[in-house]
């Protein structure tokens, strides 16, 4: 056995020290670059997040001069206003003053649906420039929030071929409040659409719409194409096993199209297949992906009839693959709106707030 010097046990010590060292470095530095891509992935989540519930309101607000008509081929589509109910440019409708009674809740941290159903009840009482002919009917049914689920299921009863598409115009918030848990968010679309739209019809486009919301949100990728026909039909999992088959049949005809065919559109169905089929069937472009959101908004007010909720729709999705980003400056100055007839008015910037509140909550 050879006798260690002291040169040798420095020697083997400074080795060693060394190599921790480097460890340490190494270590560091891929905690660091975990830390950078989790960061780059939040900012990005939330661009998606806030895109979703502002491409809602995007679409709301270019389809808002263009309700119950149909465009002609050629007839340029802007963010013009007017319409039958005199909106301001850039102005949205009911469809988004209801998604932000629902968004106003959950930016709470609160899923609570009496919450939820108190504010649609006091949106309603304020007396709205523009309300469907179902929502009406519930709301004005109900003296208490707890009343509204139960006033929702006799309207259904009485009226049992009526679906209409107002449930599915404000469920573009209703992702952000359980992101990571996608059977909470199917619960909380049909619970929330069920509060004034109780068909089976309008619970199972909500949950589906919502869903392809949450996968566009945490999966997309700038740079990859995003599979819209699948993320719809991934959420077919949690719709009634007696209605997958016939809503994997809607989807098939939406896709396959032409937009064109789903007009009129106050039906919630036929709503879903001009959304969904205006997205996919509007092509992205080579040189500037994002400006799809534009293109397929466009083409979803082209469809005609209910514009702003079809755009509204549309706009929820395509908001939340692309991203807050990809909004038009143009659109994103003058979007803005009431929570309510008489309140405070609401713009862009308030709105992208709120729902990064909520996404945090």
């Amino acid at each position: 056995m050879t006798d260690l010097t002291i040169t040798d046990f420095v020697g083997t010590a400074w080795w060693l020290i060394g190599g921790v060292l480097l460890l340490g470095f190494i270590v560091q530095t891929v905690q660091q670059r975990r830390a950078r891509m989790a960061g780059e992935r939040s900012r990005a989540v939330s661009d998606r997040a806030t895109g979703a519930v502002l491409g809602s309101a995007a679409g709301d607000a270019l389809g808002a001069g263009y309700e119950f008509t149909n465009p002609a081929p050629d007839q340029e589509i802007a963010m013009i206003g007017g319409g039958g109910f005199g909106w301001a440019p850039g102005e949205w409708t009911d469809d988004t003053q209801m998604a932000v009674a629902i968004l106003d809740v959950i930016a709470t941290g609160s899923r609570d649906l009496d919450a939820i159903a108190s504010n649609f009840l006091a949106w309603y009482s304020a007396g709205p420039a523009d309300v469907g002919i179902q929502t009406s009917s519930v709301l004005g049914s109900a003296a208490v929030p707890e009343d509204l689920a139960g006033a929702a299921v006799a309207f259904m009863e009485a009226n049992p071929r009526s679906a209409g598409n107002g449930a599915l115009m404000r469920t573009a918030p209703v992702a952000l409040a359980a992101l990571d848990d996608r059977t909470e968010i199917a619960r909380l679309a049909g619970s929330i659409a069920s509060l004034t739209h109780a068909h089976p019809d309008s619970v199972a486009a909500c949950v589906l719409w919502s869903l392809a919301i949450q996968e566009a949100i945490t999966t997309a990728k700038p740079d990859q194409v995003f599979d819209w026909e699948a993320a719809v039909r991934n959420g077919l999992e949690h719709v009634s096993e007696d209605r997958r088959e016939r809503w994997d049949e809607l989807v098939t005809e939406a896709v396959t199209g032409p937009p064109g065919l789903f007009n009129p559109n106050g039906w919630v169905v036929t709503a879903f297949q001009a959304a969904l089929s205006a997205i996919v069937n509007t092509p992205v472009p080579v040189e500037q992906p994002s400006d799809h959101l534009r293109d397929a908004l466009v083409a979803a007010v082209r469809i005609g009839y209910d514009t702003d909720t079809v755009a509204a729709i549309a706009g929820a999705l395509l908001g939340s693959r692309w991203g807050m980003g990809a909004i038009p400056d143009e659109w994103n100055t003058v979007i803005h709106g009431d929570r309510r007839r008489g309140s405070e008015p609401v713009t862009g910037a308030e709105l992208k707030q709120l729902a990064r509140k909520a996404l945090n909550a």
